[in-house]
């Protein structure tokens, strides 16, 4: 491992702006939002690329590829956004706090979730070893987003850039309009590929392969048990926390994926799935906070890379800013369309 590998650690300042989120009153419960959606897009002005254009040798991304430092970064996420998450719905639910500084604390968990939970299970989801793929699931479970896990590794990753794709934002289409046709769409789209599944292999509904049952059912008991030791209130914040978490996912989804589709061949299958079906973003410090998922057009062209050995693909289109500012331009959408589609009409 070198000195260089450490800058994965800075992924951990999101959880620590939210223990002072959580901990905090006033503007301070506000320090999670202010640091993911301004701090760092200032230091993505400054910092673009600081890294060394040598790329690494082939034994030196072996050796990445197999380093269990970089699976354990991942694992701590999971004590380390579950203790949060308790933590906070205790301080919501007992004590005397106005609506300014909830609203504060639910955003700031609900970005925890988006960055540390939803993220590190996309990265663990796409692993092979049974442990990392449950350890995915468990870290949807507080986003109440599990299913994903299905339609994203047998859905998304088959269908990107094509029509038949929920997760993918049409031309022109708005965010705020993706929410929906995303959000309901994945959901449809994990069922039929789990009934498929079961009929492929000559099983019912009610078999124990039927994983979207079990998502269910896991679900259910997680709301159920924060009821049991918050009460409504904590219910219900527990869910604006869930909900705020995947729309900020289906926001990511949005800008990678924009506009983009492949082509049709005469067969009538799309072209296989290349780099420039995804949007790039190399930007320094996203990049690292997010597990380097803003080189997501590497990661759509082989699946199973782990995080750390990721390239950037100079060929794929290029956001021109990292993903907490694209995130911020998508929700003005006159504002994302003048910036993105004369870049879109460029590839033509």
């Amino acid at each position: 491992m070198r000195t260089n590998d450490l800058k994965y650690l800075f992924a951990y300042t999101i959880p620590i702006a939210t223990l002072i989120s959580i901990t905090s009153d006033g503007l301070l419960t506000y320090t999670t939002l202010l640091y993911a959606f301004i701090f760092i897009p200032v230091l993505e002005s400054i910092f673009k690329d600081v890294e060394s254009k040598k790329e690494d040798s082939k034994p030196q991304l072996e050796n990445k590829a197999s380093n269990i430092f970089f699976d354990i970064l991942l694992y701590l996420n999971i004590p380390f956004v579950f203790g949060l998450l308790i933590v906070g719905l205790y301080n919501l639910t007992h004590s005397q706090l106005g609506y300014f500084e909830t609203t504060g604390m639910v955003l700031s968990l609900g970005i925890l979730l988006a960055t540390n939970a939803i993220n590190v299970g996309h990265e663990l989801g796409h692993r092979k070893p049974i442990v990392e793929r449950c350890l995915s699931k468990l870290l949807y479970l507080p986003c109440l987003y599990m299913h994903f896990y299905i339609e994203h590794n047998f859905g998304h990753h088959n269908n990107v850039a094509t029509l038949k794709d929920p997760a993918t934002a049409k031309f022109n289409q708005t965010v705020y309009s993706f929410w929906i046709t995303s959000v309901f769409g994945q959901y449809i789209s994990a069922w039929k590929l789990q009934l498929q599944l079961l009929k492929i292999n000559k099983r019912s509904f009610f078999s124990y392969k039927n994983d979207m049952f079990y998502y269910t059912i896991f679900q259910i008991t997680y709301l159920s048990i924060i009821y049991l030791f918050f009460g409504i209130y904590g219910l219900t914040l527990a869910v604006a926390i869930g909900v705020l978490s995947f729309l900020l996912l289906e926001t990511i989804n949005y800008i990678e994926h924009y506009g983009l589709l492949r082509e049709k061949l005469p067969s009538g299958r799309y072209e296989r799935v290349q780099s420039h079906h995804s949007w790039n973003s190399n930007h320094f410090i996203g990049r690292i906070v997010l597990y380097e998922l803003t080189r997501h057009s590497d990661h759509h062209f082989k699946a199973s890379k782990k995080y750390q050995i990721l390239e950037n693909k100079t060929e794929s289109p290029q956001l021109p800013y990292g993903y907490p500012t694209s995130i911020l331009l998508a929700l003005v959408p006159w504002v994302w369309f003048a910036l993105v589609n004369p870049l879109l009409e460029e590839r033509k």
